[in-house]
């Protein structure tokens, strides 16, 4: 994994939002179309967003996950075991819960309907969990590489769904515990996981579930209660990582990418020491929003582990308002004083667009926010590293 030697480098998490070809690729294969058409139009699409990212100045991109629905829902094509039902009737979808959404019922009610929320299917377990989907996860490999060489790249990554995130947003009718079960996609998805390291690529494991499930239970656990829900979730994790190289991992963990108030979100300092369990080179966390952009200040009381790297969000997908370079400028440097600016690599706080078909911000001000990250991480660096910065 690349290090800030000499410069601060610069990421973000992988979902970007989809040009209409895309979609219009997604579409004509959901829709049972030629599969060749619909895997070309993809491939040329990864080609040209990996050479926008290198463009904006993004130093490790990925392919936006252009061949993904969702940032979890692709599993539904690469894990046996599930099939799409409707809610029973009186009950709402798992994620159209929570006490944010009780404390706020008014908003969240016009929320939905400006959003274009539903309690729509819900992927529930009802037969053994495989991993089947290594014919589609080649195809990225090979979109992705070709981008990359074509573009000049070093390095990218290629994110994938946590065994916890995978776990709680999917209903068990097959196995005979809740642990059984989380095991079961744990071995699974290590398939994946191994199959993205041994290709070259950097694994990033998308966790946003492990905390956002403090919101949802009811009634509200205590910090111990929730800190045992979440080992686990990290010890299948971990099972599923076990043998791969920390250097080629980093851990993705946010609180949601939803718009919404996010007043019942567990604070990062009661879990941080759990979050660096996980078997991981890099932790990419929320940093920039309005909710956590204090917790910088965890990290004046937590050591970062030698040899890890901290990526933290300094742009948010949460708001319309591009940040100044200079603010991206003063967070990276704050990190930088507390974890050494050698193990830092400047971020997103999560994903522009959470599905294939539902994006957080406009295109032009996902690009715009890019920039300001790279633009930022210059002048960062011209201070860190006491020269002027880049051009």
């Amino acid at each position: 994994m690349r290090r800030s030697t000499d410069r601060i480098l610069t990421t973000h998490v992988g979902s970007l939002i989809r040009p209409p070809e895309v979609l219009d690729a997604l579409r004509a294969r959901e829709n049972g179309g030629d599969a060749a058409s619909c895997d070309a139009a993809i491939r040329r699409a990864v080609q040209e967003v990996v050479q926008q990212q290198v463009d904006v100045g993004i130093d490790i991109p990925d392919d936006g996950e252009f061949s993904k629905t969702g940032f979890t829902a692709y599993v539904n094509d690469r894990l046996s075991g599930f099939e799409m039902r409707r809610p029973p009737p009186g009950q709402r979808a798992v994620l159209n819960v929570g006490r944010d959404r009780r404390a706020f019922a008014e908003f969240y009610a016009e929320y939905d309907r400006t959003e274009g929320q539903s309690d729509g299917l819900t992927a529930v377990c009802t037969g053994p969990i495989r991993y089947v989907g290594m014919p589609t996860l080649r195809a990225d490999f090979e979109s992705l590489r070709a981008a990359m060489i074509a573009a000049g790249v070093e390095e990218g990554f290629i994110p994938a769904a946590a065994p916890g995130t995978i776990e709680l947003q999917r209903r068990n009718e097959h196995y005979a515990t809740e642990e059984d079960y989380l095991f079961a996609i744990a071995d699974a998805m290590r398939e994946e996981y191994r199959a993205i390291v041994e290709a070259g690529f950097v694994l990033q494991v998308d966790d946003p579930r492990v905390v956002v499930q403090y919101d949802l239970q009811e009634p509200a656990p205590s910090v111990a209660e929730y800190r045992a829900f979440m080992e686990v979730r990290i010890e299948a994790l971990d099972r599923a990582l076990r043998g791969l190289p920390a250097d080629r991992i980093r851990y993705h963990l946010c609180w949601g990418s939803w718009h919404g108030p996010h007043t019942t979100d567990i604070p990062l300092g009661d879990i941080v020491d759990l979050v660096l369990r996980v078997n991981a080179g890099a932790i990419s966390v929320e940093s920039a929003n309005a909710r956590h952009a204090h917790e910088w200040t965890v990290w004046e009381k937590t050591r970062l582990p030698d040899g890890r790297i901290l990526i933290p969000g300094v742009i948010s997908h949460n708001t319309n308002a591009v940040e100044h370079p200079e603010l991206v400028a003063q967070r990276i440097e704050t990190f930088a004083r507390l974890v050494g600016r050698e193990n830092v690599i400047a971020g997103a706080d999560c994903g522009f667009a959470q599905g294939a078909f539902y994006r957080r911000v406009h295109p032009s001000i996902m690009w715009a926010k890019l920039r300001a990250l790279a633009d930022g991480a210059r002048i960062a660096s011209g201070r860190l590293w006491g020269s002027r910065p880049p051009a």
